[in-house]
Parts: structure tokens; sequence; C-alpha cells
């Protein structure tokens, strides 16, 4: 998650292209809070990879989401920039171990959302078309998307059974030991206007004149159960009438995992329109 230190709320990091254990200090990556996930529990979860020549290897920058067997939903500002050399990109599927020896999906295609600018100003989304279908790939499915209002404001409540999940840190200062295995953490959903004001009183006043989380936004975790930075542009999944949704691509935030200060999402279900109509000219 692009997080944010705690009076810096436009400070624009791009994703960690550092290794697991050779982490820069600021550049936190991976889920507090959380456990190992089974093989096959998250199909759609993927990691973005780019070329790091120091490494001479394609390394993990954020986590994305399968939402067709040709395209992958993640945060806009995991890509470099609105115009990205889709070649710069590789994708990871199918693992739960990072480094597992996959091959990986090439990426033809690149879209940022034409309205984002910084994470902390919302439309915190990009797609990445691949360069092949990867129907019929073992432990590989895409997630479903949200549904129309009101069935989808229903998905993300505090009472539904909500997941984040990504590779990273397992405490603040401390990495996802070898074999870097994909963690999960179970989130609350936090109501957007209580989030809000959570945030407004940890920025100690300095943006009292605008809201802060805005609506295309949606506000998940609680103190010590959280994604962080590294976990940018992956998946929040909310099950809701028998099936798992993705309602959220973590975006940003205040810290990792503190006290009344929750991550801070995009919300998908005000980008499926958008989402549909890319989609749609590549069919």
């Amino acid at each position: 998650m692009l997080w944010l230190l705690l009076l810096a709320l436009f400070f624009s990091g791009t994703c960690s292209a550092g290794t697991p254990g050779s982490i820069p200090e600021k550049e936190l990556v991976g889920i507090i809070g959380g456990h190992s996930a089974p093989q096959g529990r998250w199909p759609w979860q993927v990691s973005l990879r780019v070329y790091v020549y120091h490494w001479a290897s394609w390394v993990h920058i954020c986590g994305g989401s399968l939402i067709h067997p040709r395209w992958v939903l993640t945060a806009a500002h995991c890509i470099s920039r609105k115009d990205a050399d889709p070649s710069a990109y590789r994708i990871h599927a199918g693992d739960v171990y990072l480094y597992g020896g996959r091959t990986l999906l090439n990426v033809s295609r690149v879209v940022v959302h034409p309205d984002y600018v910084l994470a902390s100003l919302g439309a915190d989304v990009a797609l990445l078309q691949l360069s092949s279908s990867v129907e019929g790939t073992a432990n590989v499915a895409p997630v479903r998307l949200p549904g129309a209002p009101p069935e989808a404001t229903a998905e993300a409540t505090a009472e539904a059974e909500c997941w984040v999940t990504g590779w990273g840190v397992i405490s603040m200062h401390q990495s996802l030991p070898p074999p870097y295995r994909l963690q999960q953490v179970r989130v609350s959903v936090v109501d957007n206007g209580v989030c809000d004001q959570q945030y407004h009183k940890a920025s100690g006043g300095h943006v009292a004149d605008r809201k802060i989380i805005q609506d295309d936004m949606l506000c998940a975790g609680s103190e010590g159960r959280d994604s962080c930075y590294g976990d940018s542009g992956g998946p929040l999944v909310c099950k809701a009438r028998g099936a798992w949704r993705l309602v959220g691509v973590v975006s940003w935030g205040y810290g990792c995992a503190l006290r009344d200060i929750p991550g801070v999402y995009a919300r998908v279900q005000t980008f499926v329109p958008w989402i549909q109509q890319q989609i749609g000219k590549c069919l």
C-alpha cells in the first residue's frame, strides 16, 4: 500500500522495487497481523513485476487481481506513468510462493484511469491486459466484480467477511521470511464518514477544509490487522451471496495497522462501468 507519513497526505511514492529482506526503511511491504494463505484459496491474486538490473530478475512491486482471463486490476500508483510501456511489466499468477518458479505472463496493454493524479486524491486504479489468456491454468481464476447498488453496498459492510492478501513484512520492521508465502488477514470495513473523521484527527487539522476519504474510496482494517506498502494494487474481497467479490484495491493510508487509522482502498464498485468499457473495447 502507498502508505503515507502522518502529516504527508500528498506524498506520492512509487512501489518498492526492493526484494524482501532488502527493503528501504520507509518502504514497508506486506500484510500485518495475517498468516499464510492456502494454495488456491485466492486464485485471482497476482504479483506485478518489473525488471531490476541490480538483481538481474523480475521483482515484485505490487499486487493485483485477475478480473477476467486476460485482465488484471491493480493500483494506478503502481504504474510509473500513464503511457507506460507494457513490456516493462510481467505478471506472476497461480502460486502462493512469490518466487516459486512459475512462468511469468507478458502484458500487452496498460490502461491507467484518466482521472488519476495521486492515490490520496482517488481514481487509483489501472488495468493490465495479458498477452494470452490464463483460462485453464491451475490455481488461477478471476474474481467477481461487485454488483450494482444497492447490492454492492451490502457487500462491503462492517458485518461482512472481508480479507486482504499480499506479500511482504509481517510486522512494521520484519520482512516476510523465505519462501515468501502469500499472507492473508481478515479485516473489518469502516464507514467512510467515520474513516474520514479518523484521518482528519490523524492529520492534526492540516486538511480541515476538505474531505480526505473520497466517495471512490473504501476503508478497512484495525489496530494490528492491515495491509501495508508493498500490497498496493492487491485485492480486498468480501463474501456476499455465497461468492467472493472484489470490493477494494489496496491504495494508501497513514502508517500500518495503527489504532483508529484503517487502510484506504479504491472502491471497485465505483469503477465497474469504466472497467467494463475498457475490457469491452478489446474483446
